[in-house]
């Protein structure tokens, strides 16, 4: 059953009758013996949620070795915490369970699980995560992960800065470069020699000097002449860590999110919806998707090391769909398979392997469809409209903003 939950998360589209043929219809006689979708879910009821992720916590961690570029800064590894969401059938026991948008004091659209991970910048890869519900605030989730950070500089966005979270973290032996809002550490207490400044981050609703603050660097600076971005930081020491490196360094955290939508879109597949009722399978469902991605990314290192290049450059596209084939196929070596499918980065098979070196590029994020179909038709047709395509741009330059 572990292995048929696995194969729910990698044929999530697939129905249980299909996932079970994919997994023993290459063996005589098997595909005349699949039970009903009834007896599944009964197993899957028995087998509960904390064996997988029993097995994600088994399997997870740093995947990146010791030169891989873009993985660590001065012999931190960089990680970013983040999270997503993804939608469960609105049964009133997930409702309960999870909670979801509410539009107007009613509820609105799918309920919804929330994931909060720590995802290692160079590789893509999971190295913890805490599962929780829609109205579970993501830096509640984050402190969960705080243990599985000891060594790391950890990269957040400004919804995360806390002075709990700051101190778990900090306790846990790792370090931290946190995005803020502007009212938050605005007030210097000393400057430095480089333009930065040091500040206390105090309790919400806390004033002045509360013995329960924190004292942070503060580093502002612009992107291409726009908004002022405030980092905030405990690497204190300007000529150890230059306030331009640790800027250009944040934008690291980007790489969850591109590791977030080879979950959501390409492995789960765009706007699908969990297939669980009962919110324990709906946990089992969110740790084996995890699982699966894990292993992915595995497969994608070890391509990249075999042929010396940037996981980047790696299609996991192309992986997950070698790997969906050989599960069909009842490859039991399927990293191997698709080494030889894919083979060198030469002639006519580097083209399906290697998607080459990653280009700058950007878009507007603009709503690509309403959060509802009884949306204003006005307003949806303006939004897309206005929407332009993904372009190539040229690097950022990023200004240092010294007080």
């Amino acid at each position: 059953m572990v292995y048929f939950v696995l194969a729910l998360a990698l044929f999530q589209q697939d129905s249980y009758d299909d996932v079970a043929e994919n997994l023993v219809g290459g063996i005589d006689g098997m595909a005349e013996f699949i039970p009903n979708k009834s007896s599944f879910t009964r197993a899957r009821q028995r087998l509960g949620s904390p064996v997988l992720r029993a097995l994600f916590r088994r399997l997870a961690g740093p995947l990146a070795p010791d030169d891989l570029t873009g993985s660590f800064y001065q012999g931190m590894r960089l990680a970013a915490v983040d999270g997503f969401v993804l939608d469960v059938p609105d049964s009133p026991t997930n409702r309960a369970a999870f909670g979801g948008p509410v539009k107007s004091g009613q509820s609105a659209g799918f309920a919804q699980v929330r994931v909060v991970t720590l995802t290692e910048c160079g590789t893509h890869a999971q190295m913890d995560a805490a599962v929780g519900g829609f109205n579970t605030g993501e830096p509640e989730l984050a402190i969960a992960l705080a243990g599985s950070a000891r060594g790391m500089l950890v990269i957040m966005d400004r919804g995360f800065p806390g002075v709990v979270l700051w101190k778990a973290y900090a306790g846990a032996g790792a370090h931290l470069l946190l995005r803020a809002r502007l009212p938050v550490a605005h007030r210097p207490v000393e400057h430095l020699p480089d333009g930065t400044y040091l500040a206390r981050m105090n309790p919400a609703g806390q004033k002045g000097a509360h013995p329960d603050g924190v004292l942070v660097r503060v580093i502002e600076y612009q992107v291409d002449g726009g908004e002022t971005v405030r980092l905030l930081t405990d690497l204190v020491d300007p000529v150890a860590y230059p306030a331009a490196e640790l800027a250009a360094l944040y934008h690291e955290r980007w790489e969850a999110e591109s590791a977030f939508r080879q979950i959501k879109t390409f492995q789960r597949g765009p706007a699908e919806v969990l297939r669980s009722g009962d919110p324990d399978m709906v946990r089992q469902e969110v740790w084996a998707h995890l699982v699966v991605h894990h292993c992915l990314t595995r497969i994608v290192m070890g391509l990249a090391d075999d042929h010396g290049i940037d996981p980047d450059r790696v299609s996991f596209i192309k992986v997950l769909k070698h790997a969906r084939r050989s599960v069909v196929r009842q490859c039991t070596d399927t990293p191997r398979k698709i080494k030889q499918f894919l083979a060198a980065l030469v002639g006519k098979v580097s083209r399906k392997l290697d998607n080459g070196v990653r280009r700058l590029r950007e878009a507007d994020r603009f709503l690509k469809r309403p959060d509802s179909k009884y949306s204003s038709k006005l307003s949806y047709r303006v939004n897309s409209r206005d929407r332009r395509p993904t372009r190539r741009v040229v690097a950022k330059v990023i200004t240092l903003c010294p007080r």
